[in-house]
């Protein structure tokens, strides 16, 4: 893909370099911009969201870049007008989400910075070609859940409270038909159970169809929401816990056996309990711990080699963009200070 000199100058007049992480301050979850990303299912590479604008300002331009995961070499990019960010869905991960499983779609929303709001955009995008294939506007405040595994149903979490941040219903969108479905995605079995909490952790089925996040729920028992991301119905696993709920910030979950049993543990690999994914029925799990500090401390090295290869992508794409700027002008080349 190439783009124009005159799309290069006012890129290069904006802004060079853009800020690692730019996130919205509010509720989870949210989108972001910078960071390390979505994966892409193949491993190889990964797309990033970057603001173009000068640093303390909103940025009514967003650069979309698909990149090498071991050079960081930027293989394509697209320019977007407005703020867009990839979704950050629980406190306890690192990436981001967005991407269907079968690699095709990617979903990004809007960076806001004022909560609660009226209005919540999303786009949609070809995660192959980045040509966007849908805009959504929505009136209230939504957010990012999941996305079925081939992008034909798109799940919002909708604040429902604007007094209260934990206080939100899930909702459907048909992406194919471009509306909001009717209703909401709701515990059939446990009618009078009510939506709030805080998202602290999640794990996926292997096929993206299954989608289950634990959440903190301060005043009541944390639970896990388990969702179809197919059928779109979904199914609510209380836990026994007792007194504060702030160790919910060293939980995990993990599938094992085929995505037949959802394991809820600790951060370090500690068992804590084990789920029936059938049956939905609660144990002790006996298993013993796995080693998650050392693949902690090698996935913290991963991301801090991803963020070296961005640093110097960006210093090197912004020595280019002052070139091209410089020919367009016809003016005599200046040092860029990044």
């Amino acid at each position: 893909m190439s783009r124009s000199f005159a799309a290069a100058g006012a890129l290069a007049i904006a802004a060079l370099v853009a800020a690692p992480i730019a996130a919205a301050d509010g509720p989870m979850p949210f989108a972001t911009q910078g960071g390390a990303g979505v994966v892409m299912p193949d491993g190889l590479t990964r797309l990033v969201a970057v603001g173009v604008g000068a640093a303390g300002i909103p940025q009514s331009r967003t650069e979309v870049e698909v990149i090498q995961t071991k050079d960081g070499a930027v293989r394509n990019w697209v320019d977007l007008r407005g703020s867009w960010g990839t979704p950050v869905v629980t406190y306890s991960e690192s990436g981001t989400e967005g991407l269907s499983a079968d690699g095709k779609t990617v979903v990004l929303g809007d960076v806001v910075r004022s909560y609660p709001r009226t209005k919540s955009w999303f786009l949609v995008l070809n995660a192959k070609t980045l040509q966007i294939r849908r805009t959504i506007e929505l009136d209230g405040d939504y957010e990012y859940d999941a996305l079925s595994p081939d992008a034909t149903r798109l799940y919002l979490i909708q604040h429902v409270d604007a007094t209260n941040s934990q206080r939100y219903v899930v909702r459907g969108y048909d992406l194919a038909a471009g509306r909001l479905l009717p209703g909401r995605i709701a515990d059939r079995a446990q009618r009078s159970w009510v939506m709030q909490g805080y998202p602290m952790a999640r794990a996926r089925s292997a096929d993206g169809r299954w989608v289950y996040t634990l959440y903190q729920n301060p005043g009541g028992f944390p639970f896990v929401h388990a969702l179809d991301t197919v059928r779109g119905v979904a199914h609510c696993i209380g836990l026994p816990w007792n007194g504060s709920q702030n160790g919910l910030y060293n939980m995990r979950l993990s599938l094992r056996s085929n995505d037949r049993t959802l394991a809820v543990h600790w951060l370090s690999g500690r068992p804590w309990l084990a789920v029936d994914t059938s049956t939905w029925r609660i144990a002790k799990d006996h298993r013993p711990g796995l080693p998650w500090l050392g693949i902690g401390a090698g996935g913290a090295a991963a991301l801090a080699a991803a963020a070296a290869f961005l640093l110097l992508r960006r210093r090197r794409r912004a020595e280019e963009l002052e070139q091209e700027l410089s020919e367009l002008l016809r003016l005599p080349q200046r040092e860029v200070v990044v």
